[in-house]
Parts: C-alpha cells; sequence; structure tokens
C-alpha cells in the first residue's frame, strides 16, 4: 500500500494509520471507497459506545463578538478524554456552531453541516470523534445568549 495514500487518508479522516491501511486493502486502492469505509466504521463504533455511561465531561463557554453566547456541557465516559485536546478543540468547535446556527435542541444541532467542513453534519463530525478517541461522546445541553434577546 502507498504510504502517501495511507498519510492523506489519516490526515483527513484522522483514523489511526493501521485502520487507513486496511480500509486501502479492502477497497482495493480507491480512496473515496477507504475514506467512506472508515466513515461507516466510525459510525459503527459511535453507535456501539452510545450506550456507555458518559459522567465526565467540560462545559465550554464561547463568547462571539461580545454580542452572543455559548454554554455548551460535552460529556465523555472518562476525566482523562475530558482533558484531551481533540476533546476539548470538539467542545470549542460545537459551541462555535452553537453561535453560527442557532438550534433550537440538540437534534438540530446534529442535523446541521459543520461550519468547518460542510461536507460533514455535526452528528459526523461527533462519530468521527469517538472514533478516533474510542469514548462516547454526548452532547448533553447547551445554552444561547444573544445581546438583546428576551429569555422565554
Amino acid at each position: 500500500m502507498d504510504a502517501k495514500l495511507v498519510a492523506r487518508l489519516r490526515a483527513e479522516t484522522g483514523a489511526g494509520v493501521m485502520d487507513c491501511k486496511k480500509a486501502l486493502e479492502e477497497s482495493r486502492g480507491d480512496f473515496e471507497k477507504a475514506k467512506a469505509i472508515l466513515e461507516n466504521n466510525a459510525a459503527a463504533i459511535a453507535k456501539k459506545k452510545s450506550e456507555r455511561s458518559a459522567n465526565q465531561g467540560l462545559i465550554e463557554c464561547y463568547c462571539h463578538g461580545g454580542k452572543i453566547g455559548v454554554l455548551l456541557e460535552l460529556a465523555c465516559e472518562t476525566d482523562f478524554v475530558a482533558k484531551n485536546e481533540e476533546f476539548k478543540n470538539l467542545a470549542h468547535d460545537l459551541a462555535m456552531q452553537v453561535v453560527s446556527m442557532n438550534p433550537k435542541n440538540i437534534e438540530e444541532l446534529f442535523s446541521g453541516a459543520y461550519i468547518k467542513d460542510e461536507s460533514l453534519t455535526i452528528k459526523k463530525l461527533i462519530e468521527q470523534t469517538v472514533g478516533k478517541i474510542g469514548e462516547n461522546i454526548q452532547v448533553k445541553r447547551f445554552i444561547r445568549y444573544e445581546l438583546g434577546e428576551e429569555i422565554k
């Protein structure tokens, strides 16, 4: 298997080297098929792990221009993962997403296109992160404040 192709697939998906190599072998070197295989694997892993308890995590706060703010609770299984840089980045990106799209609930947030890569939904982004980190990740709740907006 071409090492450059494995490296490219790893860079685009964040999957492990062996997973990328295996997906490329399974797809007979077809990059797009290998990428799809990894996405399906991430979704299967996320589904399998979704029943695990997620009682650790963090509260992310994000304020955009002093006018819109979000508090978001992102949960995982262990405190170790809650301190992981990738997990922290996901929490930050999700808070930015809430500022951007103003979803009414978690389901609406999950169905939205990711602001940094519109080919991904938020659900797929979280599934990919679950596949990389190997733990259940859940958005527990969020609240969005906008200057001058009445609270209902």
